[in-house]
C-alpha cells in the first residue's frame, strides 16, 4: 500500500470514529438524564446530570482511545494531561472567563443597570457552593464532548480548521435547543466554540478551555445574578435583573442571546492568542527528531581547519654539541721525543 493510500485510509477511520463518537454524546446525554432523573432528587438533579454526563464521556472516550487507537494514557490524550503548570493553565481560563463577563456587563451597566438582591443565611450558600460545583460539571462535559476525542478524531481527518468550524456549528445546534433561543444566541455559541477550540489548538490541552467555559458561566450567575441561556436559578445569593434594550440584555435569555456578546466573544480571540504564546510554543513546536549518520564533530572541524591551513612536517631537533669551556691558561707545546734529539754542550 502506498503512502497515499495509507494516509487516506487513516484519515477514513478518523472520520468513522468521529461519527461514532458523535452519537456516543447524544447516548450518554440520555443516559445522564434519565439517570439523574430516576436517582437524585428534582434539586439536585441538574447537577447530578452534568456529573454524570462528564463521567460518561470521559469513561466512554477514553476506551474507544484504548481500543481503537492504542493510547497509553487516553485520559490525558483526551486532553487532560497531568503536566507541569496546569494549574496556572486553568487559572489563566478562569481569569480570561471572568474578563469577558465583566467586558459584557461593563456596557450592559453603563447604558442600563442591573437591580440586584441579596439573599444571607447558609442555605443560601451552600447552595452556592452546589451551583458552582454544577458549572464546574457542564463546563467539563462540554470540554470532553466538543474539544475531546471527537474532535480529535475530526482534526486528523479534516485538519484542524474544518474541525473548529463544524464543532462550532455542532455546538451551536446543540446550544439552539433550548428554550428561547434565536439567531444572536446562535452567533454568540458558534463564536464562544471558535474561541474554546482555539484554546485547545494553542495549548493542546483542556485546562485553558475549560477554565473560560467555566469562568464565563459562572461569573454572571454566581457573582452578578443573571441568566445562562434563560435559567436564572443558579444563584441563590444574588439575583439580578438587568436594565436596558433588548440588543444589550437579552431579555430573559441573558446575556448569550445579544449582538454585543457576539462582538466581544470575537474580539477575544487575539487576546487569547497573546497570553497563550508560550503554551503555544511550548506544546506546538515542532520536535527536532535526530537522524542520519552520526558524525565526529571535533574530528570533523580538525580535519576543516588542517585543510584550510594546511599541515607541516615536523623538523627533527638539531644536534647541540657542547664544547668545554676555555680556563685562561695558556698551554705548553709538548717536548720533542724524537731520535737523535737532545741537550748541546758548549
Amino acid at each position: 500500500m502506498t503512502g497515499a493510500a495509507q494516509s487516506r485510509g487513516a484519515r477514513l477511520r478518523s472520520y468513522i470514529e468521529f461519527l461514532f463518537a458523535f452519537l456516543i454524546f447524544f447516548l450518554s446525554r440520555e443516559l445522564a438524564r434519565r439517570g439523574a432523573a430516576g436517582f437524585a432528587a428534582e434539586q439536585w438533579a441538574p447537577l447530578v446530570e452534568a456529573v454524570l454526563l462528564a463521567l460518561l464521556l470521559i469513561a466512554i472516550y477514553g476506551f474507544m482511545g484504548l481500543v481503537f487507537d492504542r493510547q497509553v494514557n487516553p485520559i490525558s490524550a483526551q486532553g487532560w494531561p497531568a503536566r507541569s503548570g496546569w494549574t496556572r493553565e486553568a487559572g489563566l481560563g478562569l481569569s480570561l472567563g471572568w474578563a469577558l463577563a465583566v467586558a459584557c456587563i461593563i456596557p450592559l451597566t453603563a447604558m442600563g443597570g442591573i437591580a440586584m438582591r441579596f439573599a444571607s443565611g447558609r442555605y443560601a450558600w451552600g447552595w452556592l457552593i452546589a451551583d458552582a460545583a454544577y458549572f464546574a460539571a457542564l463546563a467539563l462535559g462540554e470540554e470532553v464532548a466538543f474539544r475531546g476525542y471527537g474532535f480529535q478524531r475530526l482534526a486528523q481527518a479534516l485538519g484542524g480548521t474544518g474541525a473548529v468550524i463544524i464543532f462550532a456549528f455542532f455546538y451551536a445546534t446543540v446550544q439552539m435547543l433550548r428554550p428561547g433561543s434565536g439567531s444572536a444566541s446562535f452567533a454568540v455559541s458558534f463564536a464562544f466554540s471558535l474561541l474554546l477550540s482555539a484554546a485547545y489548538l494553542r495549548t493542546r490541552a483542556l485546562w485553558v478551555s475549560w477554565g473560560i467555559n467555566f469562568g464565563w458561566k459562572a461569573s454572571r450567575a454566581l457573582l452578578f445574578g443573571l441568566a445562562i441561556g434563560g435559567n436564572v436559578s443558579h444563584s441563590p445569593v444574588v439575583q439580578g435583573d438587568p436594565m436596558g434594550p433588548f440588543w444589550l440584555t437579552g431579555g430573559g435569555f441573558g446575556l448569550d442571546g445579544t449582538w454585543l456578546t457576539f462582538f466581544i466573544l470575537l474580539s477575544a480571540l487575539p487576546v487569547l492568542y497573546r497570553v497563550t504564546r508560550d503554551l503555544d510554543f511550548r506544546y506546538n513546536a515542532p520536535v527536532i527528531v535526530p537522524a542520519g549518520v552520526p558524525v565526529d564533530i571535533e574530528a570533523a572541524a580538525r580535519q576543516q581547519h588542517e585543510a584550510a591551513m594546511g599541515t607541516a612536517n615536523a623538523a627533527s631537533p638539531a644536534l647541540v654539541q657542547i664544547a668545554p669551556a676555555e680556563t685562561g691558561v695558556p698551554q705548553t707545546a709538548p717536548e720533542s721525543h724524537e731520535p737523535g734529539a737532545g741537550n748541546e754542550s758548549v
